[in-house]
């Protein structure tokens, strides 16, 4: 089993299904790689806080790889070119550090490579550069795709979670998407267990494999607190490429891009939890208005690349 078993390069490195199956069928939608390195929080109820601790839970997680983690070490063991690829990266030998430090290694040899994984420019991004710059010229972005941008800053109030560069703020929200998962109908409780999950963690950041010595990157962690209005909160993903994604949501239960637009759209109150957000209520939205925030929210794809495109190789080691 690999880690692009579901997180496949040709398929903007998630997998294109609801539920994927490792050792068992899976409760949660697998998320694109895409543009994934410094954010705040890992995974969908963010139960971590480094890229390298969530790249360490898929192999332990008895449900995904489950790995034996002396059966890795030992397989490695006698392949030449990692050994030389992973001593030149770490100044080490796999023979040289125990278990324990072979898996934080390895979590943060998958993170670097993870953090290579980026959009470049999407037809936005050249729209945006043009109106910066007051050029006149034809612009990137579609009459549609501009009255769809229009939407998501404006009447959608899109922007309010979905901000910044990556297009998400980073946090969790409550959209009313329903908790129970597919397989046994228990519950998945969201942002809410995902706190518990991150201060019990032995590899969060403030615990001794922190390569900040300050641990001034924990601050966050530190001071977490597990309220109950986190329960039924997720994630809210990134827009990047978002067009390339489906399906939808923690649990892939929207297929398709139009309708997710119609969720939103046609959004049931009475489905929010607690007091969900307050700043979600039914847009109604014409179906031009649908196509118009189609059109935008498809212009935000760019072309990934990631170091294999780069052709970054251990070139000593095929000489050695």
């Amino acid at each position: 089993m690999s880690c692009a078993d579901c997180h496949q390069p040709n398929q903007a490195f998630q997998d294109g299904i609801a539920l994927n199956k490792g050792l068992n069928v899976l409760h949660r939608n697998t998320s694109s790689l895409i543009n994934i390195g410094h954010r705040p929080w890992y995974g969908w109820g963010g139960e971590h806080d480094s890229l390298w601790s969530q790249s360490i839970r898929p192999m332990l997680a008895a449900t995904e790889m489950h790995t034996d983690i002396s059966t890795l070490k030992a397989t490695l063991e006698q392949d030449a070119y990692f050994q030389c690829a992973f001593r030149q990266t770490t100044q080490q030998t796999l023979q040289d550090l125990s278990e324990e430090a072979f898996l934080i290694t390895l979590g943060k040899l998958l993170a670097s490579y993870q953090e290579t994984i980026r959009t470049g420019k999407s037809p936005f991004d050249r729209y945006r550069d043009q109106l910066l710059k007051q050029d006149a010229s034809t612009p990137a972005l579609s009459i549609s795709a501009q009255k769809g941008l229009k939407l998501f800053v404006g009447e959608g109030r899109c922007v309010f979670c979905h901000s910044g560069p990556n297009f998400t703020n980073g946090e969790f929200g409550d959209i009313g998407v329903p908790f129970f998962t597919n397989n046994d109908q228990s519950v998945d409780k969201g942002r809410y267990q995902g706190i518990q999950s991150l201060r019990k963690d032995p590899y969060n950041l403030l615990g001794k494999y922190n390569d900040d010595p300050s641990k001034n990157n924990a601050l966050r962690t530190q001071h977490l607190q597990t309220l109950h209005r986190n329960w039924g909160e997720f994630k809210v993903p990134s827009l990047r490429n978002v067009a390339q994604t489906a399906p939808y949501m923690h649990n892939g239960s929207i297929e398709t891009l139009a309708d997710v637009i119609d969720f939103y759209s046609e959004l049931n109150e009475e489905r929010l939890h607690a007091d969900g957000e307050k700043i979600l209520r039914p847009l109604h939205w014409s179906q031009e208005e649908k196509t118009n925030m189609a059109d935008f929210l498809t212009s935000l794809s760019g072309k990934v690349k990631s170091a294999t495109e780069n052709k970054i190789l251990f070139r000593q080691c095929f000489l050695d």
